[in-house]
């Protein structure tokens, strides 16, 4: 059996990774929401090549066309917890007449592979893809069982997908404890002579929100006192403007801890009256990984309401997209409450759980030290993620998710810009680093 932490990924395996991403990002697997999307083809592509590996991946369906792939590695001890591996194969909508190249061409152009799905996260797939292949041509086998899954309908509600999964079969995760995911692990240059690697080990709990506000139709030459797009409006305006209450979590108060010593700044996170926008002013570029997700936040995102000019609708409709911290759901709701007022009402359209995941345990250290590895001069440090993934779903299922999808990105290449922008694409030379990454680190769990 080959040495489980000298072997390196071969040749072919980075080559498959650049490979496997591109024909991935041709296969479009647009999600549109409301059920608009078909998974399957994507499915079938990564089934195949699982199953050239050995693997017996299961194809799986709540509705026709929407598929997701499970897999099981069989680690060598059978008394260690299993560890999850998780993405999804949907893609947000691209307009093509927007990007410098087809969306979905996967093409490959000066070293970068450009296309939607390129960073989320098709990438991620495919180096996944890459690894296992590369360990059944050298007889790896990692020591803990590794369960893989392909997902459908992330972009979306994730009712087909690992909703889908964590509901039905929750015997395919069988002995899962951990997972690790998408959105982690990628280069952050901070300035100077300090490229970090945020891991995240938190996300915010999802809360999209239907404001409807309902009022007396008529004519709109009229004085009406009960307009209901008036009664709308001022709610949204109030929602907008709200300046919401700083709130640490742990995983939040552990990374200002950490980026406070990298730029030499003496504070104590956890004294009494610690101002974290204080702290945030001094920390540069490297603000942005902690800026969203130390407060909760509802922005509106969409209004409807009539049907001619000279009409006063009887009832108008607002969307709002809520993020809730781990702990503030129940601050969330009262100051939703108070902000719509007693002429609008307010409903959860999706809900999903905040998370949290502990940077102290063993598992964070080891992933901080298969980055470290393949890039000595980067420091990782942890971070929560502002929006939400499928280790919402699998935390169902007492599964502990962390992102990690390992990335090594040039100066001047806006990691954050890429999820459903314009352009996204990747360069060969990340998807290299993530490779030999995630290999170590599977290897290592």
């Amino acid at each position: 059996m080959a040495d489980v932490t000298t072997t390196p990924m071969d040749a072919q395996a980075l080559d498959e990774v650049v490979t496997f991403t591109s024909e991935l990002i041709r296969i479009d697997t647009t999600n549109r929401g409301a059920g608009d999307c078909r998974e399957r083809p994507a499915a079938e592509y990564v089934a195949e090549q699982l199953a050239a590996a050995g693997l017996e991946p299961a194809l799986l369906e709540r509705t026709p066309g929407r598929t997701n792939v499970v897999a099981r590695i069989e680690g060598t001890d059978p008394s260690a917890d299993a560890l999850l591996v998780h993405g999804h194969l949907d893609v947000v909508p691209a307009e093509p007449a927007d990007w410098t190249v087809h969306p979905f061409s996967g093409e490959v152009r000066d070293d970068v592979v450009w296309g939607r799905g390129a960073v989320d996260m098709k990438n991620m797939d495919a180096m996944v893809l890459a690894v296992v292949r590369a360990w059944a041509r050298h007889g790896i086998r990692p020591r803990r069982d590794i369960v893989i899954a392909y997902t459908a309908d992330e972009e979306a509600s994730a009712i087909d997908g690992s909703g889908y999964l964590a509901d039905s079969h929750p015997g395919l995760f069988e002995g899962c404890t951990e997972g690790i995911s998408e959105s982690g692990a990628f280069t952050f240059h901070a300035g100077p002579g300090m490229t970090l690697y945020p891991i995240a080990a938190g996300e915010r709990g999802t809360a999209w929100l239907r404001l409807t506000a309902r009022g007396t139709a008529g004519h709109g030459s009229k004085v009406n006192r009960a307009n209901a797009v008036t009664r709308l409006a001022a709610a949204v305006a109030r929602i907008g403007e709200h300046e919401w209450p700083v709130r640490l979590t742990p995983t939040v108060r552990a990374a200002l801890a950490e980026l406070a010593v990298l730029h030499g700044i003496e504070t104590d996170v956890h004294a009494p009256g610690f101002d974290a926008d204080a702290l945030m002013a001094k920390l540069g570029p490297a603000a942005a990984l902690v800026e969203p997700t130390v407060r909760n936040s509802a922005n509106p995102t969409m209004l409807a309401a009539g049907y001619k000019i000279n009409v006063i609708p009887g009832q108008a409709t607002a969307y709002v997209d809520g993020r809730m911290l781990p702990g503030g759901e129940d601050e969330f709701e009262a100051t939703m409450d108070r902000l719509t007022g007693p002429d609008v009402d307010w409903e959860f359209q999706h809900r999903e759980v905040p998370l949290q995941a502990p940077v102290d345990s063993p598992t964070f250290a080891k992933l901080r030290a298969a980055v470290e590895r393949f890039d000595p001069d980067g420091r990782t440090v942890p971070f929560c993620m502002p929006g939400g993934t499928d280790a919402k779903q699998f935390s169902r299922l007492g599964i502990t998710g962390y992102g990690f999808s390992p990335l090594k990105l040039p100066p001047g290449f806006d990691y954050a810009a890429m999820f459903h922008g314009v352009d996204e694409r990747v360069p060969v030379e990340a998807l290299h680093f993530g490779v030999h990454v995630l290999d170590h680190y599977l290897r290592s769990a």
